[in-house]
């Protein structure tokens, strides 16, 4: 009997997230807005500044990196590896200068507040940040992931992602911890594993996928077969302290050079949707509505500065980079929210005692409305350039 009335709470949990979901984003199809924000709204409502409902905070957020694994393999799949090499002026330029910008930013607010240089370089480095979940599926439901917009912003996501290991290393410098030298090790052969993984792919071409052939009718068998690809490769680069999203991705793009791979779309389209709700759904769950009322003020200020900031920033490089100007204010409203990887470095930096607990609070709910209220800003922007993203360039 209490196993049984167990498993009816989480039947009236999973009821309660499916119906939320489904009338809030019924609403939102009318309105035509992105699914994001049912996901988002969903997690503050049921979540514990709300209902309470949902109060497994970690559960959420494993879940939802697993969609985020999804999500970059899914990309991979549409990427051709010989174009996308083509654009690595665009990801190195384009993110270091971003990187550099938003430091240089800081550093003035910082000299007035006569910030310490580790906060001002960590605050930085937070800001400098997008979120790969949220540009990318905005990217798909926008179907401009073949244009040249759309791939000049992946390519800079993805380098922002490889960033992030330099970043948490220097951070820890600054913090005064212990640096793991076994594990900057592994990084650097896990990066020249990757290097000489897709220099091969790119010289052979068209790569056979095993038991290809075996699978193209036995729907079943495909979606393990397409869970081991992307999750093996997820775990490969793990192995190797390196983002199990990056691994995903080139498992997408290894998948992309090879013929006849179209039951892996639809064999894994249906977890992709569902974890990816999950994951915004633990985002959702980060918003405080009592802290964001006691601080409204400086919430409003930060996520105003950042929002306009990191559109700035990008519109001009993005338009240094060759693109049109509508396509690089496009591009900015894309790149101009907080990046979920912001919360680890929040946390480096909370622990390392290089911000206070309120300010450690104050960014992660700074990010979380940034992350919420993105699809409204690209909207916005679209509709104030007047951007077709029908008409962008291919």
């Amino acid at each position: 009997m209490i196993l049984l009335s167990a498993f009816g709470d989480q039947l009236n949990i999973l009821l309660a997230i499916c119906g939320a979901i489904l009338l809030i984003g019924l609403l939102l199809k009318r309105l035509n807005q992105p699914y994001i924000i049912a996901y988002i709204l969903t997690g503050v409502i049921l979540g514990p500044s709300g209902f309470k409902l949902i109060t497994d905070y970690e559960t959420a957020e494993v879940l939802g990196e697993f969609g985020i694994v999804i999500l970059m393999f899914f990309i991979g799949m549409e990427i051709s590896l010989s174009d996308f090499i083509k654009k690595w002026k665009i990801a190195l330029f384009g993110t270091g200068a971003q990187v550099v910008f938003s430091v240089l930013l800081v550093f003035v607010v910082g000299f007035f507040f006569d910030w310490p240089t580790p906060r001002i370089i960590l605050l930085g480095f937070i800001i400098s940040l997008s979120s790969s979940a949220v540009v990318i599926k905005l990217i798909e439901d926008s179907n401009i992931g073949a244009t040249r917009i759309g791939q000049n912003v992946i390519s800079i996501l993805l380098t922002q992602d490889i960033l992030i290991v330099p970043m948490i290393i220097l951070m820890s410098f600054l913090g005064g911890q212990q640096v793991e030298y076994h594990e900057i090790g592994l990084q650097l052969v896990g990066g020249i594993l990757i290097a000489v993984f897709l220099i091969y792919i790119l010289k052979k071409g068209t790569v056979a996928l095993p038991f290809s052939k075996q699978l193209s009718e036995d729907h079943e068998l495909q979606v393990f077969a397409s869970l081991i690809i992307c999750f093996g490769f997820a775990l490969l680069t793990s192995f190797f302290k390196l983002s199990a999203g990056l691994g995903a991705f080139i498992a997408g793009i290894f998948v992309h050079s090879s013929p006849s791979t179209k039951w892996l779309h639809d064999s894994l389209h249906s977890f992709r949707v569902i974890l990816i709700s999950v994951f915004f759904l633990s985002v959702g769950m980060l918003i405080d509505l009592d802290f964001i009322l006691e601080n409204s003020l400086i919430i409003g200020l930060i996520v105003a500065g950042v929002y306009i900031s990191n559109h700035g920033i990008n519109v001009l490089l993005l338009r240094l980079l060759g693109n049109s100007w509508k396509e690089s204010i496009y591009g900015g409203s894309l790149l101009a929210q907080v990046g979920e990887f912001s919360f680890v470095l929040a946390s480096l930096g909370y622990h390392a005692q290089i911000i206070s607990e309120f300010s450690y609070q104050l960014t992660i709910i700074v990010v979380s409305i940034t992350i919420f209220i993105s699809p409204l800003w690209v909207a916005f922007t679209k509709m104030l350039a007047r951007v077709n993203t029908s008409k962008l360039t291919q």
